[in-house]
């Protein structure tokens, strides 16, 4: 492995399973020193300690994301431990499923709550990490497919991500003056937990989904570490971009090619 983020300092919120996971192990292989999150330490550190034991540097840091205060505790502890804040992924995120008429404001608020005003605070903390830090950055927002598409009994989820999408925009126009890319990736069907809640609430089976991507099957995730790689290694000219991780799912107007 090239080692490409070598003696950068990253915190992937929501790092104790699925694409979380896999991108805090990533960054680590590629020398990252990593802080894995969520609101189980204990979760967070079965993953601090498979990279440790791969050879990588993690700590584990419990906080809940729409806490602003312990997510600032968070980023203080990463800071006093290694020194800096180079990589920002705001990863964490749930959803709700059912029909719109029927969602509560209970369920509303929550999606939104995790997963865009989450989102929100991991990049203003951040932010102000690295603008203090005068020595740029990166923010990276993980989105969805589902934040330019409609999905049916996903309302909060949807507007959730498209919320993530734009914010993503603002943020990278307002902080490119202080190097800070800011970008968000949109997987499409990747085999986790949330989509197989995604697949359930519109009725999809795994047939229908490789049927409608053009790729022709479910992405990986190695492909969404790859792509987050890319994205946080700031030896580029992209910012406020949302890359579509997907397949070509976005792209294929017709529907279907199954028979």
């Amino acid at each position: 492995m090239s080692r490409q983020l070598e003696g950068k300092t990253a915190i992937v919120t929501g790092s104790s399973t699925g694409i979380g996971a896999a991108i805090a192990k990533r960054f680590a292989a590629e020398g990252a020193k990593v802080v894995t999150n969520s609101r189980s330490r204990e979760r967070a550190k079965t993953v601090a300690d498979e990279i440790e034991n791969e050879g990588g540097t993690a700590i584990a840091v419990e906080s809940d994301v729409t806490d602003h205060d312990e997510m600032a505790a968070m980023i203080e502890a990463t800071v006093d431990e290694f020194g800096s804040l180079d990589i920002m992924v705001n990863n964490a995120g749930l959803t709700r499923i059912g029909p719109a008429e029927s969602i509560s404001p209970e369920d509303w608020r929550h999606v939104i709550d995790v997963d865009l005003t989450g989102v929100f605070f991991g990049s203003q903390l951040a932010g102000r990490q690295m603008i203090e830090q005068e020595s740029g950055g990166a923010i990276l927002n993980i989105s969805s497919i589902m934040g330019g598409i409609g999905l049916h009994k996903r309302a909060p989820y949807c507007a959730a991500k498209a919320g993530v999408n734009n914010l993503t925009q603002t943020l990278a126009v307002e902080w490119a003056p202080h190097e800070i890319h800011v970008n968000a990736l949109a997987p499409g069907f990747i085999k986790t937990d949330i989509t197989d809640q995604t697949q359930s609430a519109a009725d999809y089976t795994d047939e229908d989904i490789r049927n409608r991507t053009p790729l022709g099957r479910f992405g990986t995730l190695d492909e969404m570490t790859e792509c987050a790689t890319f994205l946080v290694n700031t030896d580029h000219y992209v910012t406020g971009e949302v890359l579509h991780a997907d397949g070509g799912w976005t792209a294929y107007a017709w529907g279907s090619s199954g028979e």
